[in-house]
């Protein structure tokens, strides 16, 4: 390729040479490699006329050299150490300084020819080369012709010189030739070939890497090393670092180091870099350097665990932390439960600890926990550590055990309170209503109890509450309903303090002051049960009797709520009839004559009756209550009173008061005829002494048919003088109730003592 440059003045020439050669920086920072030396020359042209003398410099990064100066001329060391040495032979010339290594060899020429080509120097990779063609008369050059390996590439017509554009060491030849006008006529003249001396601009770099032999997860710095000579130190430089194939990091870059922040045991291979000028006219590589990545054992392997101490609660999050003391490169984490085969987690990751997380804990995962580490050097255990799980408690259920299906006052009941779950210890706390009761221990969990004596006052809701330190809970609330036995209950007769007559309605009222409801009530009158009345909620119970008849006799009532039978005191009612005629002593005898009669037979009959009762035990029933039931004796109560005119009336349920006048008609059953009396007595017809009323009763048994009784006239019998009453009284079946049969046996006895004359004569009601 033939390039053609502009012809350069002479004046111009040495300037330009200078400003080329002459601009020239700080030398720049180098590695540890000592910078070559370099030879400076003047003028600088590597080939001279012979007779002419040119100047060496040697220099280094520290230009100019002072002292110690090391000239070789031909590879033979010169005895000159000055900076500067001045040269008329043709050859090769090197220096070197203290602080510098030898430098490139210099050739420069010395010709006696008449026509030389002329290099400039130094000249570095990349340069521009300037080239001159002089002759030893140079008035006598017209016309120059410069060729590259044979080839015309340029031609000038002056003194000048040209340019040759980025150097390379490619061992071309260069010569020149030109046309000589003399005395006889021109001639041509041509130049000895010149080979262009171009010094390497940087060496090619050697890449390194610190540390050396690095350990696995260590940083790494790689560093591409060359150095420019002081008068190119400013040349910009670019460098790029390789592993294997592939570039690592951004491409080129103007640094010649490469951080690699963590390098592994897999990143051990061959590492090489490149280093280029910016203009791209000179690019070098450094020799590939092996790396070899060292890693560490796993050392210490430890197990943390999350909360601390390993206590956790039902529920929580457990979290282990497995990590190693010392260890390079990839390692393998593992947790383990004591006991168990199957691996919990694993983790393989480029760091020193990991993390495994057993979410919402149950009581299964409660044991001895480890972890293990590898780095393909074989597992490391850590030490156990136990993990306890506790439970909180379950909400308890309260029961009640009582001896009987109806829990009694002065029963024992055991409260039990029990939590299905839950960590011992377990502290249970028992309450009625607010009230706090007491408190008992689990030791082992499970169930607690108290026992308890009822009284009255312990109906209501009873609770338990169960805690083991994690949260108290609460059962559900139990009633318990405690039955109180009544008290003995109170008759009283309304209305009280006045004299009943026949047509009143008398109020008979029974009340108990304790016992839990309902209450069943029983009224009686002698051996007779008048009726029953019921209190669902409690409380006293009334039962009004219309009195058609003498009501006189013994009263009382009972209570019952299940748990047995309480009896009243027996309240006796006393009538005393006035008397509106006098009894004359006809009358007199009368009724003494028939009561002698009829004394005699009632006598018999009630003595076989009271005994054929005795054999038998009495008559009983089930199902009612009576006064047979009540264990107490009972105390008697009278009330002294006057009746009025008596008057026929119906009877009240369950008594039957019928007057009979015909005391003669046999029949197939016991009648029991009762005739009662009153007379009026003065002072003077009776032995007893007092103005007041007797009552005569005659007792009778007879034996009567069915037909008899049918027959007998029912009359009311009405008469100034005294009043006497026949009541027929049925025979006690079989069949009647409990109740009646039972209180015949504390009725019939004082019913028999009551046959006397005395100052106030109950009036008894018969069945």
């Amino acid at each position: 390729m033939r390039q053609t440059f502009p012809a350069l003045s002479k004046g111009q020439v040495p300037m330009l040479l200078w400003l080329l050669l002459l601009i020239l920086a700080p030398g720049r920072e180098q590695s540890e490699l000592a910078p070559k030396a370099f030879i400076r020359l003047t003028p600088p042209w590597s080939t001279n006329f012979k007779g002419k003398t040119v100047t060496l410099t040697c220099e280094d990064s520290h230009s100019p050299a002072q002292g110690g100066i090391s000239w070789y001329y031909d590879d033979i060391l010169l005895k000159k150490k000055s900076g500067k040495l001045q040269i008329r032979n043709s050859g090769y010339y090197k220096c070197k300084t203290p602080g510098s290594s030898l430098s490139d060899p210099v050739h420069v020429e010395f010709l006696s020819d008449w026509l030389i080509l002329q290099a400039s120097l130094p000249v570095f990779e990349g340069d521009d080369v300037y080239l001159r063609c002089q002759g030893w008369k140079e008035e006598d050059i017209t016309k120059k012709i410069y060729y590259k390996d044979g080839e015309k590439f340029a031609v000038t017509y002056d003194s000048g010189f040209i340019r040759l554009n980025s150097a390379s060491t490619n061992n071309s030849k260069y010569h020149c030739t030109t046309y000589v006008e003399g005395l006889f006529g021109m001639w041509k003249e041509s130049s000895k070939a010149l080979r262009i001396q171009v010094q390497e601009l940087f060496p090619p770099p050697v890449l390194t890497a610190s540390p050396s032999q690095p350990i696995e997860g260590s940083p790494v710095t790689l560093k591409c090393e060359t150095w420019l000579p002081p008068q190119k130190s400013d040349t910009q430089l670019q460098f790029c670092f390789f592993s294997g194939d592939q570039a690592l990091g951004s491409d080129w870059r103007s640094s010649s180091e490469l951080q690699i922040p963590a390098i592994w045991s897999e990143d051990s291979r061959s590492y090489w870099c490149q280093a280029k000028t910016v203009t791209h006219s000179v690019m070098k590589r450094s020799l590939k350097s092996q790396i070899h990545v060292h890693r560490v054992p796993v050392s210490d392997v430890n197990l943390e665990i999350q909360p601390p101490g390993g206590k956790l609660i039902e529920g929580d999050n457990l979290v282990l932390t497995c990590s190693v003391a010392r260890g390079t490169g990839t390692i393998t984490f593992s947790w383990h439960r004591e006991g168990t085969i199957r691996i919990l987690g694993r983790k393989t990751q480029r760091s020193l600890s990991a993390e495994f997380q057993i979410p919402t804990v149950k009581e299964s995962d409660a044991g001895r926990y480890y972890c293990a580490a590898d780095n393909i050097h074989g597992p490391i255990l850590s030490t156990l550590i136990t993990v306890t799980v506790r439970i909180p408690v379950s909400r308890p259920v309260l029961t009640i055990r009582a001896p009987r299906a109806q829990a009694v006052v002065g029963d024992v009941v055991e409260l039990r309170c029990e939590a299905w779950r839950g960590s011992p210890p377990i502290l249970y706390q028992f309450y009625h209503e607010d009230a706090t009761l007491g408190s008992s221990s689990a030791p082992s969990g499970r169930a607690a109890s108290f026992d308890l004596s009822l009284t009255a006052d312990h109906s209501g809701n009873y609770s338990c509450e169960a805690d083991n330190g994690l949260g108290a809970q609460h059962s559900d609330r139990v009633t318990l309903n405690v039955t109180v036995p009544v008290s003995r209950p109170v008759l009283t007769l309304n209305p009280a303090g006045t004299q009943p007559v026949v047509g009143d309605v008398l109020e008979l009222r029974c009340e108990a002051q304790r016992g839990s409801p309902p209450i069943l009530y029983w009224f009686y009158h002698d051996n007779v049960t008048l009726g029953k009345s019921l209190a669902p909620f409690g409380g006293g119970a009334s039962f009004n009797l219309s009195l058609m008849a003498q009501p006189s006799g013994n009263y009382s009532c009972g209570a019952d709520n299940g748990l047995g039978i309480q009896c009243s005191e027996v309240v006796m009612l006393n009538f005393t009839v006035p008397s509106r005629s006098k009894i004359t002593p006809v009358t007199v005898g009368v009724i003494l004559g028939l009561l002698s009669i009829l004394g005699l037979a009632a006598t018999a009959a009630l003595v076989c009756k009271f005994r054929t009762q005795k054999k038998s035990g009495g008559i009983s029933a089930t199902g009612t209550a009576s006064p047979n039931d009540c264990q107490e004796p009972f105390l008697s109560r009278s009330f002294g009173t006057e009746t009025q005119e008596s008057t026929h009336f119906e009877p009240p349920a369950l008594m039957e008061l019928q007057p009979v006048y015909s005391n003669v008609n046999p029949g197939d059953r016991d009648l029991v005829y009762t005739l009662v009396g009153s007379i009026q007595h003065t002072k003077e017809h009776l032995v007893n002494p007092g103005d007041r009323d007797l009552v005569y009763t005659l007792v009778g048994s007879i034996q009567h048919t069915k037909e008899h009784l049918a027959n007998s006239p029912r009359l009311n019998w009405k008469h100034k003088g005294p009043t006497v009453i026949y009541s027929e009284v049925k025979k006690t079946h079989p069949d009647d109730s409990a109740g009646q049969a039972s209180c015949r046996g504390w009725a019939h006895e004082d019913a028999t003592e009551s046959y006397e004359n005395v100052p106030s004569t109950s009036l008894a009601l018969y069945h």
